[in-house]
């Protein structure tokens, strides 16, 4: 399974996207550091929003392989200025989260990350797992077990209980 960084805002997701990635219960807390399992990285939204953090999310990304740019459906503004993708030397992706909230607007949220230079984006409901099992797909490898990395053999796409470690 390739690691995946996830990079957003404070409440764009990020921790409960984790949670939905490793099949966990869905419970709210705030992450007040950088959180580091087998497959996921999660980052603190402040380091996404204050310009001396930021330098040290360029230094967390190059310990993943992936690199995902959540933006909430909600969001009135975009965090991410045009073309950054290209600062980036790894793949990046858009993830958009909240979009089952009355106020979202994901066609709105696709086209600034399309604007920040994201060519694939994800949409998820990482409460209810609508999304969530695309993500996983486009994170194995070959050779990797059905189920994500644990080697379960559980089918994602049914069952909550898939563990990314």
């Amino acid at each position: 399974m390739r690691k995946i960084i996830l990079i957003g805002r404070s409440g764009a997701g990020k921790t409960t996207l984790t949670q939905a990635l490793k099949g966990e219960e869905i419970k709210y807390h705030k992450t007040q550091y950088v959180n580091y399992f087998e497959s996921i990285i999660d980052t603190p939204g402040e380091y996404a929003q204050t310009h001396e953090l930021g330098y040290a999310l360029a230094l967390y990304s190059y310990e993943a392989d992936v690199v995902g740019l959540l933006l909430s459906a909600e969001e009135p503004y975009s965090l991410y200025p045009p073309n950054i993708t290209c600062m980036v030397n790894r793949e990046v992706v858009g993830i958009i989260t909240h979009i089952d909230s009355p106020k979202a607007d994901p066609e709105r949220a696709e086209r600034w990350l399309r604007l920040s230079g994201c060519r694939k984006i994800f949409r998820v409901n990482s409460t209810t797992g609508e999304g969530v099992s695309d993500i996983l797909d486009y994170l194995k490898e070959d050779g990797d077990a059905p189920g994500g990395s644990c080697g379960n053999g559980l089918d994602v796409k049914k069952t909550k209980s898939t563990r990314i470690k």
